[in-house]
């Protein structure tokens, strides 16, 4: 049987662009490393965020919807998002997004001490300890999503059966690879939702080559899954599938890569415009929103916030 190795990325919708710019970097320590625009609608920005080095597997993507209403969580979308900091440091977040003005939460989402909190756009987030050792706090990879299902038990039968996870709890499934990233399915069906700021649109699995992904769109065509052709996203190839508890999956080929349009320490610097919208880039330019929050610069030493010399507090010393 085939195997999901582990998460390529996960792209939901958000409000201001500036105000989520100011958050994931500044205050969660993320890099911005791409700047582009949804291949669907020239209008909206494409952002995606990682850590500095750019773990594989590790994007955490957005479209900012400037004017664009409340969304509401439901079945058919992907819940809370989780990261991964490293072994010793859930306490010195909890105090830090405290001293931020960030109220969180703590609970055992994924059977283990979480830290739950949400972005400025009401994004569920959370925070998990691993026993990973480092020098510093910084946030390093994703530890899993919470997905709300409308057909739970479909949605659990295509994780195992389908995607290769492994079941270790009664809802809770971990992808059977070193990565181990968890995901949980709710108990009982959910209403649908309905998209807007704060909503996770999909999530994305990630695939090794372009021969992977055709063999998966053929499994699922045999399968007769909903499937689409497939996409050329100029960093990836993807395919999307809508299963039956009607979330968003997309399988994302792992090359080309960010770097196709960008040196590694110029990633996110500038805005990318998608090749087919390169004839209408004078008239884009005019209508996107502009961004104004500062842009922090490649720093191999990840100088940004959560090094050692920040206090608990989030005062400087």
């Amino acid at each position: 049987m085939k195997k999901v190795k582990g998460i390529h990325h996960i792209s939901a919708i958000v409000g201001d662009i500036n105000e989520n710019i100011k958050f994931y970097q500044d205050i969660l320590g993320l890099r911005l490393v791409k700047q582009t625009l949804n291949f669907d609608d020239s209008a909206v920005y494409h952002l995606y965020f990682s850590n500095e080095q750019v773990n594989p597997g590790f994007l955490l993507t957005f479209f900012p919807w400037q004017h664009a209403t409340h969304g509401r969580k439901g079945g058919g979308q992907i819940g809370r998002i989780a990261f991964r900091v490293p072994k010793g440091y859930l306490k010195e977040w909890e105090h830090y997004l405290f001293a931020k003005g960030i109220e969180t939460t703590r609970s055992q989402l994924f059977g283990q001490d979480t830290l739950e909190f949400s972005d400025p756009h009401s994004l569920d987030l959370a925070i998990v300890e691993t026993d990973v050792e480092h020098e510093t706090r910084a946030i390093y990879d994703f530890h899993g999503v919470a997905i709300l299902s409308e057909n739970p038990t479909a949605t659990k039968s295509l994780l195992t059966n389908d995607l290769g996870l492994l079941k270790v709890g009664p809802h809770l499934f971990k992808t059977d690879s070193p990565l181990a990233q968890h995901i949980i399915v709710n108990e009982s069906p959910l209403p649908k939702g309905r998209w807007g700021t704060g909503t996770v649109h999909h999530l994305a699995w990630s695939v090794p080559s372009q021969t992977e992904l055709l063999a998966w769109q053929d499994y699922f065509f045999e399968q007769q899954f909903a499937i689409t052709e497939v996409k050329d996203r100029k960093y990836f190839k993807s395919i999307y599938l809508q299963e039956k508890g009607n979330v968003i999956f997309e399988f994302a080929t792992v090359d080309p890569g960010l770097e196709v349009d960008e040196s590694f320490d110029k990633l996110g610097q500038t805005l990318q415009i998608p090749p087919h919208f390169e004839i209408d880039r004078d008239n884009i330019l005019t209508q996107i929103e502009p961004i104004t929050a500062r842009i922090n610069k490649y720093s191999s030493s990840n100088r940004q916030l959560l090094s050692k010399k920040e206090a608990i507090d989030g005062t400087s010393i």
